[in-house]
């Protein structure tokens, strides 16, 4: 039989329960610090997930919408829907018909996918362990945007955004023109052709690292409020319950925040996109 010094002694460390929530569910050990042959289920089930909520969501909101008094979600969704087109108006000046529903789809996608930072970090642990599936489940991240993969995936496809409208607005040959000859001018060609592949990168890495850097952070200070509550005092499990409540309520600004900047972002990228040097 085991004595409490021999549980203490399994006890995981600080150090050894922050890595092991740090951990993700993959298809392979990750040898370097690039490689895309792994893959990070818990992010691409998440991300999913949410996405295809969201679009129910939106759906749900125009299936029911009436002409009428609006109900609360459907007057929520209208304000919403507004903000985004109003935001849009101001940014983009051309066809909007495709990139104001991208941008609200994309906040409420972030939005929703944030907020699953607001669960309690150990809730799938107890629950995996509950229903004895543990060995199937050792690791298990719910946010994906506090996974870099899924930041960058999303900036990606705003950079392929970019390139798409840059040539269906200004033509392959004046998108590639544009390339070769701003800022400087043609004569300048070389050096403007490196610029604007760094412009373009930039933009991707910093769209991307600024959504994971703020939400990787509010998951990790999640689990070191989480250490403070188990330690066997009656002050640890006070200030857990304080401090937790205290980020809880700040941590939905940042989940709201984060989704605005993104969405913003996007609407000025594109915008830039349409418009010349």
């Amino acid at each position: 039989m085991a004595t409490p010094v021999d549980g203490a002694a399994h006890a995981p460390t600080a150090s050894e329960y922050i890595i092991h929530h740090l951990g993700h569910l993959k298809n392979q050990y990750q040898v370097g610090p690039v490689d895309f042959s792994v893959i990070h289920y818990d992010t691409m089930f998440w991300s999913i997930a949410m996405g295809l909520t969201a679009c129910l969501l939106m759906w749900a909101a125009a299936r029911n919408a009436t002409a009428g008094v609006p109900g609360r979600f459907q007057a929520f969704v209208e304000m919403m829907f507004e903000m985004v087109d109003d935001q849009a108006k101001t940014i983009v000046h051309g066809d909007r018909s495709f990139i104001a529903p991208l941008a609200l789809t994309v906040f409420v996608w972030i939005v929703l996918m944030n907020a699953l930072d607001l669960l309690p970090v150990d809730m799938w642990a107890w629950l995996f362990a509950f229903f004895g599936v543990e060995h199937i489940f050792p690791y298990h991240r719910v946010v994906p945007t506090a996974d870099l993969n899924g930041p960058i995936g999303m900036s990606l496809g705003v950079l392929l955004l970019m390139i798409y409208y840059g040539i269906k607005i200004k033509g392959f040959g004046g998108w590639l023109h544009e390339l070769f000859s701003a800022p400087f001018g043609i004569w300048m060609a070389p050096f403007n052709l490196l610029l604007n592949i760094i412009e373009y990168a930039a933009k991707m890495v910093s769209l991307g690292m600024r959504l994971f850097g703020n939400m990787f952070a509010g998951e990790l200070l999640f689990l070191l409020i989480a250490l403070l509550g188990g330690t066997a005092t009656m002050f640890g499990f006070i200030g857990h319950v304080i401090a937790g409540s205290i980020w809880a309520i700040f941590h939905i600004l940042i989940v709201l925040l984060q989704a605005f900047i993104f969405m913003m972002l996007t609407l000025v990228y594109l915008g830039q996109a349409h418009e010349g040097h």
